[in-house]
């Protein structure tokens, strides 16, 4: 098999389901800030220890941006074939996001000022992974999908993103002061 087909060389992609689109469309343009987010993910991932708890719930998150796009690339007269947490967002998918902050808040202290990025590569891999995300959250607003979780899922990853990074500090996060 070969990973080019020509079939967008016109600038159109298929969607899910089936149907095209111009490259330039708003599915396009939220699927692919949701793959550089995924990106960004996977990036921090390959600086985590791989089996570790971070490793393991990255991998997780990876996957759920699958699902994600799917739900993004599918036109409005198929929303129907979509099936629950395999390409369409659900409420527990966001649920599972929220247990896993809560999870990672209760074993550190969470700072009370600015954080500044970069405490060690892990932290700062995943403060970056959080701005893709938030980009990707600012796009998909743009493209509102009838009945779809898909904001509250890219605003919850974001929140996410930044506590896995404070996590992955340890105790001695930095904090910048804010000076009048």
């Amino acid at each position: 098999m070969k990973i080019y087909t020509r079939a967008g060389d016109d600038g159109t992609t298929g969607l899910y389901f089936g149907g095209r689109v111009a490259k330039s469309s708003e599915p396009v343009e939220v699927n692919g800030a949701v793959d550089e987010a995924q990106a960004a993910l996977g990036w921090a991932r390959s600086l985590s220890e791989t089996g570790s708890r971070l490793d393991e719930l990255l991998i997780t998150l990876e996957r759920d941006l699958w699902v994600l796009m799917a739900e993004v690339a599918t036109l409005a007269a198929n929303r129907h074939k979509l099936v629950a947490e395999k390409s369409l967002v659900t409420n527990e998918m966001i649920e599972r996001l929220e247990h896993e902050i809560d999870s990672l808040s209760s074993e550190i202290e969470m700072p009370k000022e600015f954080v500044v990025p970069g405490e060690n590569r892990l932290s700062a891999a995943l403060d970056v992974a959080r701005t893709v995300i938030r980009r990707a959250e600012r796009v998909a607003v743009s493209y509102p999908l009838e009945n779809s979780l898909v904001t509250p899922y890219l605003n919850r990853l974001s929140d996410l993103a930044w506590t896995m990074a404070r996590w992955a500090e340890g105790p001695n996060h930095r904090t910048a002061r804010v000076h009048n």
